[in-house]
This record gives structure tokens, sequence and C-alpha cells, in this order.
């Protein structure tokens, strides 16, 4: 894993830019399937959530939804720098009144209460 690509894929998700985000961490998952690929899956299947989210797709957000938290518990609480166990927290917050409608209702994508992935020396 570089530094530097995770990073970058952590400032692209927590802009919003989920599909770019998507697009380095795929790029980290493919060089290498090592201790970490189940992270970069994990990460990857939040960032298509969220996109779906910010598109008005509920079921893509609801299809993703299990997968990411699935991956990601194998690295809880942290790794990678990565405070996984508060990401996990505000994914749910965050995605649940999606999880929650009714088939095609529509549920508001509130960009500033967006969840956000924290390194340990990030203040929250």
């Amino acid at each position: 894993m570089t530094a530097d690509s995770l990073d970058h894929a952590v400032r692209l998700f927590n802009a919003g830019e989920y599909l770019s985000a998507h697009e380095v961490l795929e790029e980290l998952w493919e060089a290498g399937h090592g201790p970490d690929e189940g992270l970069y899956k994990g990460l990857i299947q939040a960032a298509i959530a969220l996109h779906h989210f910010q598109k008005g797709n509920g079921a893509g957000v609801r299809k993703l939804y299990r997968g990411h938290r699935r991956y990601l518990a194998a690295y809880l609480p942290r790794h990678a720098g990565l405070d996984l166990a508060g990401f996990l927290e505000e994914m749910q917050r965050f995605v649940s009144p999606v999880l929650v409608a009714k088939e095609g209702a529509e549920v508001a994508f509130e960009f500033e209460r967006r969840p956000r992935l924290a390194f340990d020396a990030d203040p929250r």
C-alpha cells in the first residue's frame, strides 16, 4: 500500500468525490491482493454506496451497505491509520434513513453531514 495513494483516496472521499475515490482505491486493490484487500473493498463499497445516495438510488445504497461493513469489520477499530470504528458509526447514522425508507422514497443527501474518513491524527 502506498500511503500517498490512500491519503489521496481519503481526501477525494471526504470531498464527496466518491467516483474518483473509488478509482484510486481500486488501483490500490488491484496493485496487490494482500492483507489490506478487504480494507480497499470495504472503502470502495462505501464510496459507491454514498455515490448512489447522492444520485437518489436507494436500492444501490442498500445493496452495498452490508458489504462495506462486512469487509471493514475485519480491520476494526483502526487500520492503516484510519479510524474505521468511527467511520462505520458515521456511515450508519448517515445512511440509516435510506435503509428504512420505503422503496422509491427519496431521502435527501445532506452533503455537510456526510461521513468522512479520518486518520488517527485528524481532529474530528
